[in-house]
């Protein structure tokens, strides 16, 4: 799949996109219909429909794509496995859309085709979780090559020299500044200063939404400012969207898609409430050992899903959504719960798990570029 260069041609697509119903408006980039092989290649095999973020879960004895315990590269409280879980099956899932198949995921194949290349994860903790898989799926794929591995405050940079590919992690949860005034911490919503690391990378992932659902003593700023107008708290869900804006007033004006591929990782689903899934008696993701069936959430969309669309869609460049609301929310069993070496976590995932699902989306969709 090509880039649509042109902005006419891609807006056209847009809208051919949203009318024929090829991907539901969540198909923020361009794309064909299709299934596909699953093959390094991945050639294309014609079919009416495929919806790559529309489908269910299914359990794949030759999953998963590498083994935890081998991986040096996984934060402690992600790794359930050597954090003692004891059911399995959580590995065994694979993400299956309506109508096709991911590419599986090859690492060798991987490394060559962005021999050169730097892509970099921009956003928070869920960026670092699905930084983690990808770092563990290529390690795996390359056993026997070096890797340099640089962790920095901010930016995490892994690197395989025998390849000269750089995957990394920058730290950036609101995208937008963050800056300490006389009055404290102030969150400037259409100031981007520290973008300087975003350029000369050849992919570029994108995550912002659950630092803004912060409130009270985990909220992480005392002001937002929007020009010259200082407030001491609005609806964060507008806050939400002016900040998205910049960031793509950001991109528009400093990406050349020729060069440079920029996707926006959608929102990653939580279980803190069984009643969101029909479960009221269950209080949370603890104990959950099964994904949901099929391929209907019972509880609520974010409200963030629809601010990132609109966003999206109104940009002129392509960015290409990992719309992965929905493979996440049915996910309840994927997360550290019990095994977080803290306090119970039923929002981040277990690596390996559910991360390595949204990395074979990508490059699912970057073999299709």
């Amino acid at each position: 799949m090509s880039i649509l260069r042109s902005h006419g041609l891609y807006i056209l697509a847009l809208v051919l996109c949203h009318i024929l119903t090829f991907l539901p408006l969540h198909c923020s980039f361009p794309v064909k219909t299709h299934t596909l092989n699953n093959t390094p290649s991945g050639k294309l095999q014609s079919q009416e429909k495929c919806d790559l973020f529309q489908g269910s879960w299914v359990f794949d004895n030759s999953f998963p794509l590498y083994d935890a315990l081998d991986c040096p590269f996984i934060d402690a409280g992600l790794n359930c496995l050597k954090n003692g879980r004891p059911d399995k099956d959580y590995l065994k899932y694979r993400w299956k859309p309506d109508g096709c198949d991911l590419i599986r995921f090859d690492g060798q194949d991987f490394l060559k085709r962005f021999s050169g290349k730097r892509i970099m994860f921009v956003g928070d903790s869920l960026s670092s979780n699905q930084w983690q898989s990808l770092a563990c799926m290529l390690q795996a794929a390359a056993p026997s090559s070096n890797y340099i591995l640089d962790s920095g405050k901010a930016l995490t940079n892994l690197s395989f020299p025998e390849y000269g590919v750089s995957v990394m992690f920058l730290k950036n949860g609101f995208l937008v500044d963050l800056v300490f005034e006389e009055v404290g911490k102030v969150l400037k919503l259409d100031s981007i200063s520290r973008s300087g690391l975003w350029n000369e990378n050849d992919v570029l992932i994108f995550n912002s939404y659950h630092w803004w659902m912060h409130t009270g003593k985990s909220q992480t700023w005392d002001y937002f400012r929007v020009g010259d107008q200082l407030s001491k708290d609005m609806d964060h869900m507008e806050a939400f969207k002016i900040a998205l804006t910049t960031w793509a007033k950001w991109v528009d004006s400093n990406i050349d898609p020729a060069k440079t591929r920029v996707f926006f990782q959608g929102i990653s689903a939580v279980h803190y409430h069984g009643a969101d899934w029909s479960e009221p008696s269950v209080r949370d993701c603890s104990g959950q050992t099964k994904p949901l069936q099929g391929s209907k959430y019972p509880g609520n969309r974010y409200p963030g899903e629809a601010i990132v669309k609109s966003v999206l869609t109104s940009m002129t460049k392509p960015v290409y959504l990992l719309d992965i609301a929905l493979l996440t929310q049915l996910r309840k069993d994927g997360h550290p719960s019990n095994y977080a070496l803290g306090p119970r976590d039923c929002s981040h995932w277990c690596v390996a798990g559910v991360p390595d699902a949204c990395n074979q989306l990508l490059n699912t969709i970057l073999v299709q570029m």
